[in-house]
């Protein structure tokens, strides 16, 4: 293993949110014809894995489709779900125990599994190849990215950042070589400066964004070049946590006090609050402005909130808007829209959208019933991602899943399972 000030290259490490705009689509005609497209592909229900690469190989039990299929991943207590995103049929049932959590690899065709050995690969069974895009079953595979402490999954560009919190390593690859490898794809490897719940982002031109911390706490981000030589370094983000990467590369990091962008140089953007803390952001590369959660109640109990930060980058402006009267949403609430709004799924069951300027509420459309904040954030409570203009809402009080047109506000599909979803994440296709 050759060491680069910090930065280890492996060749062949065995065993191991950007989301950009969208435009709504016509969706009901399309429902009706992905399920026939589909009939037939069953589900792997055999808690036994095999490798993405004989996978790839078994075209026997796939359908052709028209254009690339999005799928599902939804977590739950006993393993993984994978179902068709048109008809909210269950295509996969893969048992795996443990708290799951789950993050898109960002190659469309595979999910992430956190799980206690790592980041395993679970194969959505969706692919394109010469020309011809396919449909069949989902395996969870064999392969797994090594960790300790497995935590966040960053896809920026063309690469993926794993972040082990036991050790602060870092694991990056080359996206799309998911595709092709036999087994897992060629990593480069960072090192921390000690271990902590950290994140990181590969730029496109190699240079890598990190958190800094230790167990006592997160202070602030440092900037290693493709070398591993750290060019810059701000301690001026207490508490950080959550990322994303907005249009330019600029990037913003959450505070306790406010947020951190760095487009070549760092900025701080304080808070209203002496405490104001974003945990999570959400953006677009199409568009300036980052949206992050907001808590100014340090000795709030429970995860419910009540206000969300819209940060535009191209102006420094950072603003915290608050919710309607009785209404608040926890960390798997919000979402960006296909205008880049922001939405949020709020506690009354609402999927509301903002404007991402102003925070003027455009839209609000009820889609489950109200719910409360859960008592630890592991627990079961609804959650939105979107994708291509349709909001994907888990329900478990219903042990459902719900596809919401955002240009509309009509149900599209309602999914109902045998089991009680947790987490979720969107395989594009």
């Amino acid at each position: 293993m050759t060491r680069l000030l910090g930065m280890r290259i492996i060749p062949d490490k065995v065993h191991g949110m950007s989301t950009a705009r969208h435009h709504s689509p016509l969706r009901l005609a399309a429902l009706g014809a992905a399920g026939l497209l589909l009939a037939g592909c069953s589900g792997s229900t055999d808690p036994g894995s095999t490798s993405a690469s004989s996978v790839a190989a078994d075209e026997a039990s796939a359908r052709t489709v028209a254009a690339p299929q999005a799928r599902l991943a939804l977590t739950y207590d006993g393993g993984v779900l994978v179902l068709d995103a048109d008809t909210l049929e269950v295509v996969g049932d893969h048992e795996r125990d443990g708290f799951l959590r789950v993050n898109p690899a960002g190659d469309g065709r595979h999910a992430l599994v956190t799980t206690e050995e790592g980041f395993q690969v679970l194969d959505a069974g969706v692919w394109t190849a010469d020309g011809e895009s396919w449909a069949g079953d989902s395996t969870l595979t064999d392969d797994v990215f090594e960790a300790d402490t497995a935590g966040h999954v960053v896809v920026h560009g063309d690469r993926t950042v794993l972040f082990a919190d036991g050790t602060g390593d870092i694991t990056s690859f080359a996206t799309d070589d998911l595709l092709t490898a036999d087994g897992l794809p060629e990593t480069q490897e960072w090192t921390s400066e000690a271990a902590h719940h950290g994140v990181a982002i590969e730029m496109e031109d190699g240079t890598l964004l990190s958190t800094l911390g230790d167990e006592e706490g997160r202070t602030g981000v440092r900037v290693l070049d493709a070398d591993g030589t750290e060019l810059a370094r701000s301690e001026e983000c207490p508490g950080v946590h959550g990322e994303g990467t907005v249009a330019g590369e600029v990037a913003v990091f959450g505070c306790e006090d406010g947020v951190l962008v760095y487009d070549g140089q760092f900025t701080k953007l304080p808070a209203p609050d002496a405490y104001g803390r974003t945990g999570n952001v959400f953006t677009t590369e199409d568009s300036p402005v980052a949206l992050g959660d907001y808590n100014s109640d340090p000795d709030a109990e429970g995860y419910e909130l009540t206000a969300f930060t819209l940060t535009d980058t191209s102006t420094d402006r950072y603003q915290v808007v608050q919710l309607p009267d009785g209404v608040a949403y926890t960390f798997r609430d919000l979402a960006r829209g296909p205008q880049d709004e922001a939405v949020v799924l709020g506690t009354d069951g609402g999927v509301h959208l903002f404007d991402e300027d102003s925070g003027e509420l455009l839209a609000s459309y009820p889609v489950v019933d109200a719910w409360e904040g859960p008592a630890e954030w592991q627990d079961p409570h609804p959650a939105i991602k979107v994708h291509d203009g349709i909001a994907y809402v888990t329900d478990p009080a219903r042990d459902a899943v719900h596809a919401l047109d955002l240009a509309t506000g009509e149900v599209l599909a309602t999914g109902q399972l045998d089991v009680t979803p947790n987490e979720i994440a969107v395989v594009a296709g």
